[in-house]
């Protein structure tokens, strides 16, 4: 579980982000969920667009991403969703207050 320091410090990080994946009509699938875990593995922050076609609520996604790939939500912030999960290898955040 993030701090509200923890998390402000990841919010700040996540504005030079950009987002690597799109959800769209078609919702979430395995595959996905996959590719997501390997981009928080290598980059241990990632943000994820939201398009206005998906079906589901936004908050519901991001639910659903963070319980399959056992990360943090950081926030979700219009139709965006920052996401953070630590590395095992390649730790390159690192958390005030840990």
């Amino acid at each position: 579980m993030l701090t509200n320091k923890q998390k402000r410090f990841l919010r700040a990080k996540s504005h030079a982000v950009q987002p690597i994946f799109q959800v769209g009509k078609g919702g979430i699938n395995q595959n996905m969920i996959v590719q997501i875990n390997e981009a928080l593995e290598a980059r241990e922050l990632i943000k994820i667009s939201v398009l206005q076609n998906c079906l589901d609520d936004k908050h519901h996604v991001a639910e659903e991403i963070v319980n399959q790939t056992r990360s943090f939500l950081v926030q979700v912030i219009g139709n965006m969703i920052i996401l953070y999960k630590p590395s095992k290898e390649n730790k390159q955040i690192e958390l005030p207050g840990r």
